[in-house]
C-alpha cells in the first residue's frame, strides 16, 4: 500500500515544513528578537536618561560663589589663621565648582559613548559618541573654560622654560667672566650654582619634550603615560646639585684651615657685582612669574630662582663686607653656609620627589577634591568602600570601590563605574582612575596586603 504524503511531509521519518510555513517560521525568529532588542534598547535609553539627569542636577553654582571672598576682601582682614581659613576656603570652592563642571560636561557624552549603535543594520556602529571619536582623548569632551585654563598653564610653563634657559645663558657667561678676575669662593660657588641652573632647565626642558612626544612607539613602550619623566628629572638634578655643592663645601673648610701665607680677603671686580645684581634681578623676576603655574617642573624652576634670588645676594654681601672690614674668613665661611643651605633645600626636594615616586598619599587638599567627585555620584550608587589616591610620581592615581545593590545588571554596573572613571581622569591631578564595584560593605579589600 502506498500512502499519499501528508500536508507536512516526511523525509527519512523527519517533518518538512510547507514552503509558507518555513518562511512564516522564519520571520518569527527574526521578529522576536528585534522586538527584544527595541525594548531593551528603551530600557537602556531610560536608564541613560535618568542618570544623566541625576549627574547633571549638579550644585548651585550662585549658592557657592556667595562664600567666596575677594583677593581685596582677604587683604583687609587683620588675623591672620582668618586669612588662611578665607583663602582656603576660596581654594575648596574652586575644586568644588571644577569637579561639577567636569560631570556636567561629561556625563552626557561618556554615557552615549557607552552603547555604540548600528544605525543601518551593516554591522558597523556608526554612531559611538564623542569619546569613541576622539579615541579616549578626553580633554574634547571638557568644560570649554576648563580646556582654556589648562592650555593656558601650559603656554606658560613653555614660555618660563624658555625664558629660563636663556637667562641662565647669560648670567652663566657674565659669571664666568667675573670669576676669572676674582679669587672670591662665593663668587665661584653663585657660578656654579649657575651652571648647575642651565642644566637644570635642560633636563626639564628635555623632559618635557619626552613626555609631550607622541609616537606610536613610545605608546607601546609606556602604556600609561610617561608623566614620571619629570620628577625622575627633579630628582636627578637634585643628586647633581648636592654632590656638586658637597664639594664647594669641602673648598671652603679647606681655605678655613691653617696654612702658609696670610690670609687676605677677596675683592669682588665690577664685572662681578653687576654679574650677581642682574642674577637677582633677572631671577627675582622670574620667581614672581613661574609661582602662579602649578605645574612640578613650573614649581622645581620657580624654587630653584628663589634660592638662586637668596643665594646670589649673600654671595655678593659676603666678600664685600669682608673686603670692606679686613675679615678674611668671611667669605669662605659664607660659601660654606651657602652651600649647607643648597644641600639642605635640593635634599628636601630629592625626598619629595622619590616619596612622590614611591606611592606617597595625596595632599589633603586633593583627597577633600576627590571625596567631592564621590558625592556627585552618589544619588547613582548606594554608597563607597574605599577612596584611596596616592602619587605615580607628579600625577595622582585614584581606586574607588563602589558599593552598588546585588541585583545590579552588569550594563547599569559598568557605565555607572566607568563614566565615574573618565570623570575623575577628567581633574587636572589625576593620571590614572580605577573604579571597581562591590555588593557588600564586608569582606577583603580587593589588594592583597603582602605586595604592598
Amino acid at each position: 500500500m502506498v500512502h499519499k504524503p501528508s500536508s507536512r511531509g516526511r523525509i527519512n521519518g523527519d517533518s518538512v515544513h510547507k514552503p509558507d510555513d518555513l518562511e512564516s517560521a522564519i520571520s518569527s525568529t527574526r521578529r522576536r528578537p528585534q522586538f527584544q532588542d527595541i525594548a531593551n534598547l528603551a530600557v537602556q535609553n531610560h536608564f541613560h536618561a535618568e542618570l544623566k539627569r541625576k549627574l547633571k542636577e549638579g550644585v548651585d553654582h550662585d549658592g557657592l560663589e556667595k562664600y567666596r571672598k575677594s583677593v581685596s576682601e582677604i587683604k583687609k582682614l587683620k588675623n591672620k589663621k582668618v586669612r588662611v581659613f578665607y583663602e582656603a576656603q576660596n581654594d575648596r570652592l574652586s575644586d568644588w565648582l571644577e569637579v561639577d563642571a567636569v560631570v556636567a560636561s561629561m556625563a552626557d557624552d561618556v554615557l552615549d559613548s557607552m552603547r555604540p549603535q548600528d544605525t543601518d543594520g551593516d554591522g558597523v556602529a556608526e554612531q559611538g559618541g564623542k569619546l569613541m571619536d576622539t579615541r579616549g582623548d578626553i580633554d574634547p569632551l571638557l568644560p570649554h573654560d576648563e580646556r582654556e585654563r589648562r592650555r593656558t598653564g601650559e603656554k606658560r610653563a613653555k614660555w618660563a622654560i624658555n625664558i629660563n634657559i636663556i637667562a641662565n645663558i647669560l648670567l652663566l657667561a657674565a659669571k664666568g667672566v667675573a670669576a676669572l678676575k676674582s679669587d672670591s669662593l662665593s663668587l665661584i660657588a653663585s657660578l656654579v650654582d649657575s651652571a648647575l641652573d642651565l642644566l637644570c632647565t635642560l633636563i626639564i626642558f628635555t623632559t618635557n619634550k619626552l613626555v609631550a612626544w607622541k609616537i606610536k612607539r613610545l605608546r607601546h613602550k609606556f602604556p600609561v603615560g610617561r608623566r614620571r619623566l619629570e620628577p625622575l628629572g627633579i630628582v636627578v638634578f637634585s643628586i647633581i646639585m648636592i654632590v656638586s655643592f658637597l664639594q664647594i663645601l669641602q673648598e671652603s673648610v679647606s681655605k678655613l684651615l691653617p696654612g702658609p701665607g696670610p690670609k687676605v680677603a677677596a675683592q669682588l671686580p665690577p664685572t662681578a657685582i653687576g654679574a650677581l645684581v642682574a642674577t637677582v634681578v633677572v631671577k627675582g623676576i622670574i620667581w614672581i612669574g613661574c609661582v602662579p603655574i602649578k605645574t612640578t617642573q613650573v614649581q622645581a624652576l620657580a624654587q630653584d630662582c628663589k634660592t638662586d634670588v637668596v643665594f646670589n645676594t649673600f654671595s655678593l654681601l659676603f666678600p664685600l663686607i669682608g673686603h670692606s672690614f679686613h675679615l678674611w674668613w668671611l667669605d669662605p665661611v659664607g660659601a660654606a653656609l651657602l652651600s649647607l643651605f643648597i644641600i639642605y633645600d635640593w635634599a628636601e626636594t630629592l625626598f619629595e620627589n622619590v616619596a612622590r615616586l614611591t606611592g606617597a598619599a595625596v595632599d589633603d587638599r586633593v583627597l577633600k577634591k576627590l571625596m567631592f567627585m564621590a558625592w556627585r555620584f552618589a544619588p547613582v550608587v548606594e554608597a563607597f568602600k574605599a577612596v584611596t589616591a596616592y602619587h605615580a610620581g607628579d600625577g595622582v592615581w585614584v581606586e574607588m570601590d563602589v558599593l552598588m545593590p546585588e541585583e545590579t545588571r552588569l550594563g547599569k554596573a559598568h557605565d555607572v563605574a566607568e563614566t565615574l572613571q573618565y570623570c575623575l581622569e577628567g581633574l587636572t591631578e589625576v593620571d590614572r582612575a580605577f573604579v571597581s564595584v562591590d555588593y557588600t560593605s564586608e569582606g577583603p579589600t580587593g589588594h592583597a596586603e603582602e605586595s604592598r
